[in-house]
């Protein structure tokens, strides 16, 4: 258990190995090994960036930088090292990483509060050899990222901004995010409100309304009134393909 840990904004790095309990039923007894092996080679990677680890938990961990850029770096030194590693044939111990820069509050030797929650949220959603950064993680890290688009989180009060980091030795492709089956009805009501929004806002006067307050159509405002509509609606589709 960590002590001493820093205060104010710093950056909280979760992982969680992929397929953990598929992996004890194959190795039996010899997954205690792996999993220290994991730990290990984590924590030095993690250590080297200029990180601390906070709490270890099975196959999950928690790590804590002061700065964002130290963050990502440590989690992309992580991952490689645990790519390259020789594991067991069959089972090659595949970990999910999520990043999220905040300022929760020191309760004893851990952190608490919703960003402690935010970041296993995003650890949670990614894939095994995967680094998800939250959006002001990136901010402040920058870097080479691929933009995943906003995301509903069970949990959390509005959707995040998710993207993964791009770097050599790291698999770029992956499926979907895992949001769990509760996304597919928060993504929905997400653009429920916002064409809503946007037919209720003021310069979205209907177009009889238009005419008879100008005189005229305004074609170019129907036209924009239009797509946004038809906009929302693929979004419905697509979130009842999902289902």
């Amino acid at each position: 258990m960590a002590r001493g840990l820093p205060t104010g904004t710093v950056t909280l790095l979760c992982t969680d190995i992929e397929g953990s309990t598929g992996i004890v039923g194959r190795l039996g007894g010899g997954y205690v090994d792996v999993l220290e092996v994991h730990r290990q080679l984590v924590r030095d990677a993690v250590i080297a960036a200029g990180g601390m680890e906070i709490d270890c938990r099975g196959d999950e961990m928690l790590l804590v930088f002061v700065e964002a850029g130290d963050a990502v770096r440590g989690a992309v030194e992580a991952q490689r090292a645990l790519a390259s590693h020789a594991w067991p044939e069959g089972n090659e111990v595949r970990v999910r990483m999520g990043l999220h820069t905040g300022e929760p509050s020191v309760e004893g030797s851990t952190y608490v509060g919703l960003d402690v929650h935010r970041v296993a949220r995003i650890s949670d959603a990614g894939h095994g050899g995967q680094v998800l950064l939250s959006e002001r993680t990136y901010e402040l890290a920058g870097g080479e990222v691929i933009d995943l688009g906003s995301q509903p989180f069970k949990g959390l009060p509005e959707p995040e901004r998710i993207y993964q980091v791009v770097a050599d030795g790291l698999r770029e492709d992956f499926p979907p995010l895992r949001l769990g089956p509760d996304a597919a009805g928060m993504l929905a009501e997400v653009s429920r409100q916002t064409v809503n929004r946007a037919i209720q806002a003021d310069e979205c006067r209907h177009p009889w309304m238009s005419f008879r307050q100008t005189g005229r159509f305004d074609l170019r405002f129907q036209f924009h009134r239009v797509r946004e509509i038809a906009a929302g609606e693929q979004m419905r589709e697509a979130v009842d393909n999902a289902r």
